[in-house]
């Protein structure tokens, strides 16, 4: 049986299904409710919404960190385990947070949050669907990270109505019910309690000599840092869109509305990823990507106007964010085949995980010394043109 055969007896019926579900819940409730809930909270505890975001920054990170074992424990033990205990930590954090009575227990909900985190969001989900499809895994790729990418659409206004209507705290208790009763049976039911192909069976106890001969390898190095240096680029100018745009002279709607554009063209940009998979190599299909995101922020850097240009420049360059979601997840199978796939690519995410962290401060950080968001701009696509030709070596 060759390894295509093998992953297919191996990938349970809905399976797919059951996944993209659960990253849809998982990414609006562990992730993007905090964005949405931080005002209110701000407001009621008299803490500062940099600080509130703050716990969301620590989770993060706490989740980059802990990425690296999961990785090796999905490999060893199979999916359901461990991504259904990584969804019931989560359900405990977000009961703890609407419990926190002050601003430790609250941070420790966020960190008790970044270990759900690991289990539950791209990573794991993404060697999942790896080892279920070997090569044939582009298409379930972009599959469930277009359900995912839904994620703030569909719960930011669920999430908002209900702080609106019975609070912030209440409204975490739902979304932990919201929690049990969506992403949990999926994980229970729908994933293998243990890997059944030939290459399971040899991986089932990773050797660590294989393991570091390709994480520490210089190939590996350079596309980690290049992958992680474009990621957190594209995310501190696009995620803060709205400042760049007022300071161009845009209304604060309409600079609003452009940030919800270019998270249609990131969604949007996933769908064309396939035909760009198909027709270049893995290292042309990076330089190209890497190319593109530094062609958007220069633009964005140095174009004044009008705003309706700004906003498909934008949009654009969202759409390159999305597809490099995407060359995210394929990278190291593309390089390095699929054995001890979790361990691997769990190495591989951390400082990329680490860099979405930072992002969303980095960006306004970095604006304040520089002397504003244009000038940001340009210092984040001098910093993507670097990667672009870093990642010639990989």
């Amino acid at each position: 049986m060759n390894g295509q055969e093998a992953a297919a007896t191996d990938r349970p019926r809905g399976g797919l299904a059951a996944l993209c579900i659960a990253e849809l819940c998982s990414w609006g409730l562990l992730y993007y409710s905090l964005p949405v809930a931080v005002t209110r909270i701000s407001a009621d505890m008299q803490w500062s919404q940099t600080t509130v975001t703050g716990a969301l920054t620590v989770g993060l990170i706490i989740s980059a960190l802990a990425g690296v074992r999961v990785g090796r424990m999905l490999d060893s033990h199979g999916p359901r385990t461990l991504m259904s205990l990584g969804t019931v930590i989560g359900i405990l954090a977000l009961l703890l947070v609407a419990a926190a009575p002050n601003l430790v227990v609250f941070f420790a909900a966020w960190v008790l949050a970044g270990f759900a985190q690991a289990a539950t969001l791209y990573p794991p989900a993404f060697a999942v669907v790896t080892r279920w499809y070997g090569t044939d895994r582009v298409k379930p790729l972009t599959t469930i990270t277009l359900v995912g990418g839904l994620a703030s659409t569909v719960f930011a206004p669920i999430i908002a109505w209900l702080i609106d209507s019975c609070g912030w705290r209440t409204t975490y208790v739902i979304l932990a019910g919201i929690l049990a009763v969506t992403a949990l049976p999926m994980h229970l039911f729908f994933l293998n309690r243990r890997w059944t192909d030939e290459e399971a069976q040899v991986s089932r106890t990773p050797s660590k000599a294989e393991i570091r001969a390709v994480t520490r390898s210089s190939r590996f190095i350079i596309l980690q840092i290049s992958v992680a240096l474009s990621t957190f680029t594209l995310f501190a100018v696009t995620i803060n869109i709205i400042p760049l745009f007022i300071e161009r002279g845009a209304a604060y709607g309409l600079a609003a509305i452009a940030l919800g554009i270019v998270g249609f063209g990131q969604v949007t940009g996933r769908f064309f990823y396939p035909a760009l998979e198909r027709r270049t190599t893995s290292r042309a299909r990076t330089i190209l990507l890497f190319a593109c995101g530094a062609a958007g922020l220069w633009l964005l850097a140095f174009v004044s106007g009008p705003i309706w240009l700004l906003i498909g420049i934008g949009m654009l360059t969202g759409g390159v964010r999305g597809c490099i979601t995407l060359l995210q997840a394929t990278a190291v199978a593309d390089r390095w085949g699929t054995t001890n796939f979790g361990a691997i690519n769990g190495v591989f995410v951390a400082p990329i995980t680490v860099g979405t962290a930072l992002a969303p401060v980095a960006g306004p950080a970095l604006a304040g010394v520089v002397g504003g968001y244009p000038t940001m701009a340009i210092v984040m696509a001098a910093l993507l043109t670097g990667a672009t030709m870093l990642s010639a070596r990989t």
